[in-house]
């Protein structure tokens, strides 16, 4: 099912637990080289994912000259947001047009968060969904242009008090736009114990006319992460994706990969199998043991005919193949219609009343 088709639909179900659509976020990761692009949308097609996502910016319209970093520097050396971006920016219109022919060549999804108004703009013609990132939640005149199109939007909310998004959704429900509402937390990257998956129950809870999600910037390992959203609700999940996790620099070092990808689907296809039915009732293989595992009633002395049954005549055991116990105070007070022996499994018709 196509993303837009998937937020649209949405309805507010205490059960939501479903197969999770997933967003590789490519991001900045093709470093400005095109046959890199196309790798990376080849790739996260071979691994499973549903959708690409790419970064659309100029450098200039991001950030000031001296905008400091909030990345971890070990990592990534750049201090200076505007001259981390300003390595990155090479991609504009015909190349982004160019990443959408590809992707439709793939059968993936294309999408590209914009960073600016001009971006976005251009990017409405190559896309159903759009993504607004968490350094944007407060940027409300922003917010709007998006809201413009009147496409679905997903909106990520790291780093931000549950009255900073309801501002920012009060921006969309303007524009009666659905809206996918994404978990983040923003550090680069973010320690494993610093999830807080939690928190999507919580916007569940508060915004329940949104479908929730989870943007994810926690180190790969054994993606047991994002399968811990996906059943804690979250319905659509983005994390960033690369070719090489060893690469120096930028979001290398805390993307996943093709087999990364094929490993998480892999432990969402196993846990599926035993999630199973969200409706309670017995298996099929289920009925042996509700005929021999349940209990009957069963007399505990020696009845004669015609004797009238009392409680202390009567227990309980298995197997179910007489008289349930919770018609115990039905029985009681009959008459035995022939001689039972003790341990016998009561039947209707040995009694009558």
């Amino acid at each position: 099912m196509k993303l837009k088709n998937i937020i649209q639909n949405h309805k507010a179900d205490p059960y939501l637990v479903r197969k999770p659509y997933i967003i590789a976020e490519a991001g900045v990761n093709h470093e400005g080289s095109m046959e890199l692009a196309k790798r990376l949308i080849e790739e996260a097609k071979e691994g499973g994912a549903h959708a690409i996502k790419f970064q659309t910016y100029k450098a200039e319209t991001i950030a000031s000259k001296h905008s400091p970093s909030y990345w971890d520097t070990s990592k990534e050396a750049t201090k200076s947001q505007y001259e981390l971006f300003k390595k990155y920016d090479k991609f504009w219109k015909k190349e982004y047009e160019e990443l959408k022919r590809s992707c439709d060549d793939f059968d993936i999804e294309f999408m590209s968060t914009p960073f600016d108004s001009s971006s976005a703009i251009f990017l409405n013609e190559l896309m159903d969904v759009f993504k607004i990132s968490s350094s944007d939640i407060t940027n409300l005149p922003f917010i709007e242009l998006m809201c413009g199109f009147g496409k679905p939007i997903i909106l990520s909310t790291g780093a931000s008090y549950i009255w900073e998004v309801q501002q920012a959704l009060e921006k969309i429900h303007e524009y009666q736009i659905p809206v996918c509402l994404m978990h983040c937390i923003l550090n680069y990257p973010t320690l494993d114990e610093n999830a807080n998956l939690g928190m999507i129950k919580n916007l569940m809870t508060k915004f329940q006319d949104c479908i929730p999600g989870y943007s994810d910037h926690t180190l790969p390992n054994d993606m047991s992460v994002l399968v811990s959203a996906n059943l804690l609700g979250a319905v659509i999940i983005e994390k960033h994706f690369t070719h090489d996790k060893t690469l120096p620099g930028n979001d290398h070092y805390h993307a996943m990969d093709k087999t990364d990808l094929k490993h998480f689907f892999n432990k969402i296809e196993s846990i599926y199998k035993t999630i199973g039915s969200f409706e309670k009732k017995p298996l099929s293989t289920e009925e042996i043991s509700r005929a021999n595992a349940r209990r009957s009633l069963v007399t505990s002395k020696e009845i004669k005919k015609g004797q009238t049954i009392s409680l202390d005549m009567l227990t309980w055991k298995r197997p179910a193949s007489g008289i349930s116990p919770k018609h115990i105070n039905d029985v009681i007070g009959c008459i035995a219609l022939d001689d039972l022996q003790e341990d016998s499994v009561l039947q209707w018709g040995m009694i009558k009343k």
